[in-house]
């Protein structure tokens, strides 16, 4: 345990000094995604799709990098042209929200509740 200690700080001494990300910012933009997110899913719950896909538009708009966000809409999206068999526009732009949810984050799992 020692000698593992001794080669990780020789190793470390050589290495560069990384600085931390600015998460500052990517913070204040996934928050101001938040309200949003916690009132699509209110209306979403209430049945009220088309007014839950307006404000998951505005929290995508508010965070683009959202999954949750992505997420959200895409679903809310099928659920409007659901009723019908044939790939409707909303069907289609869902396909594409999904894959954005996916492509941000693989492991993202929706849990309905606001943020």
């Amino acid at each position: 345990m020692m000698l593992s200690a001794l080669v990780l700080a020789a190793l470390l001494q050589d290495a560069p000094v990384l600085e931390p990300p600015a998460t500052v910012a990517v913070q204040e933009t996934a928050a101001s995604a938040h309200p949003y997110i916690a009132s699509g899913i209110s209306l979403y719950k209430r049945r009220r799709f088309r007014a839950a896909a307006d404000e998951f538009r505005k929290a995508v708009d508010a965070d683009p990098s959202s999954a949750a966000a992505q997420y959200y809409l895409g679903y809310t999206l099928y659920k409007i042209g659901e009723p019908t068999r044939r790939l409707t526009p909303e069907k289609q732009e869902s396909r594409e929200h999904f894959a954005r949810a996916f492509e941000l984050d693989p492991h993202f799992r929706p849990t309905w509740k606001a943020p």
